[in-house]
C-alpha cells in the first residue's frame, strides 16, 4: 500500500510542476506553439482516412484546433470527447455543429451529433516522458476510455503538450499505457 501512495504522490508532485511550468508561459507564447503544432501534421502516423478525436482545450492547454482543422483538411473525420458513464464517449465534430458544456470547461458537439469510435486519440496531459509514459489529471477519463475503445480493435493514442511538459521519469503503474508519440511544437517525437 505504501509504494501505491508513493507512486500517487510522485505523480502528484510531477504533474504539479509541469502544470506549473505550462501556466507560466505567456498567453502570446502559448498560440504560437499551439500553431506550431499543425506544422507536423505530416509527421503524424495517422492512417488516410482515420477518425481522429482532439479534445477542446481547457485553461492552459495546448489548443489543438489549429492541428484539428488541418487534420480536416487532410480527409480525417473528427471527433471531441464528452465525460460519459462508464467513459469518455466521442461526438462527431462538424464545421457549424452547435456545440455544448462537455465537462470540467470543454465544449463538445451536442447529444444530437453522431457517436463515433476514433481510431486516433489526440490526448491532453500534465507531464510525459521520453519513454511515452503520460501523467493525465488524475481523474482517469482516458484510461477508461482507451481499455473500452481497445476492445473495438487497434487504437493509436498521440499526446498533444508543449515541449516543457516534459519530465524526467513518470512513474507508471500497471493499468498505464504509453503513448504512441508526442507532438509538441517541436515536432512529433514516436515511443514505438
Amino acid at each position: 500500500m505504501t509504494s501505491n501512495l508513493s507512486l500517487a504522490d510522485e505523480k502528484h508532485r510531477l504533474r504539479k510542476e509541469a502544470l506549473a511550468r505550462r501556466k507560466a508561459m505567456a498567453e502570446i507564447v502559448r498560440i504560437e506553439k499551439s500553431l506550431a503544432l499543425a506544422d507536423h501534421v505530416s509527421d503524424l502516423p495517422i492512417p488516410a482516412g482515420a477518425i481522429v478525436a482532439g479534445f477542446w482545450p481547457i485553461r492552459d492547454e495546448i489548443d489543438p484546433r489549429p492541428l484539428l482543422d488541418r487534420l480536416r483538411q487532410n480527409g480525417h473525420t473528427l471527433c471531441l470527447p464528452v465525460v460519459a458513464e462508464p467513459h469518455l464517449i466521442f461526438r462527431k465534430l462538424d464545421r457549424g455543429c452547435v456545440m455544448e458544456d462537455a465537462g470540467f470547461g470543454t465544449m463538445a458537439p451536442g447529444p444530437n451529433a453522431e457517436e463515433l469510435l476514433p481510431d486516433v486519440l489526440l490526448m491532453p496531459l500534465a507531464g510525459f516522458d521520453r519513454l511515452g509514459n503520460r501523467i493525465g489529471y488524475g481523474k482517469g477519463h482516458y484510461d477508461t476510455a482507451i481499455s473500452a475503445l481497445e476492445k473495438s480493435g487497434p487504437l493509436l493514442c498521440i499526446g498533444l503538450a508543449f515541449a516543457l511538459q516534459e519530465v524526467e521519469l513518470v512513474p507508471a503503474e500497471g493499468h498505464d499505457k504509453p503513448l504512441a508519440g508526442i507532438l509538441t511544437e517541436d515536432g512529433y517525437r514516436s515511443f514505438c
